[in-house]
């Protein structure tokens, strides 16, 4: 697993100030959505390339982290959407995109572009 569970603001807030060394893709899921399961396995197929090993890759499950989910949206000013995927350079949202768009080429494509 080359991904971290985000279950608290605390954390979040780690991630954030990684964010000014090194780049975080924060991939938002929902546990009980068709879309977002299928936007799950994009992103697990996503972890198994060599673009995702130049990021610190974070999910949060919004079931069990409504209000990491919440806190990261008013962080980046970007309205929540599940399933989502934010990529996070200097404090900063450079990239986002959800639902059916989320595939394992595209955020390989956000990574090397962004």
């Amino acid at each position: 697993m080359n991904y971290q569970e985000i279950a608290s603001t605390a954390v979040l807030a780690e991630m954030m100030k990684l964010s000014e060394q090194q780049p975080v893709l924060f991939f938002k899921h929902s546990q009980t959505c068709g879309i977002s399961q299928r936007a799950f396995g994009e992103f697990e197929r996503y972890l198994q390339s060599p673009e995702s090993q130049q990021v610190r890759n974070c999910l949060i499950v919004v079931q069990n982290a409504r209000e990491v989910s919440n806190e990261l949206a008013r962080l980046v000013s970007i309205q929540h959407e599940s399933p989502q995927a934010i990529l996070v350079r200097g404090g900063r949202a450079v990239w986002n995109d959800s639902h059916l768009a989320l595939k394992c080429k595209v955020l390989e494509a956000a990574i090397s572009q962004n």
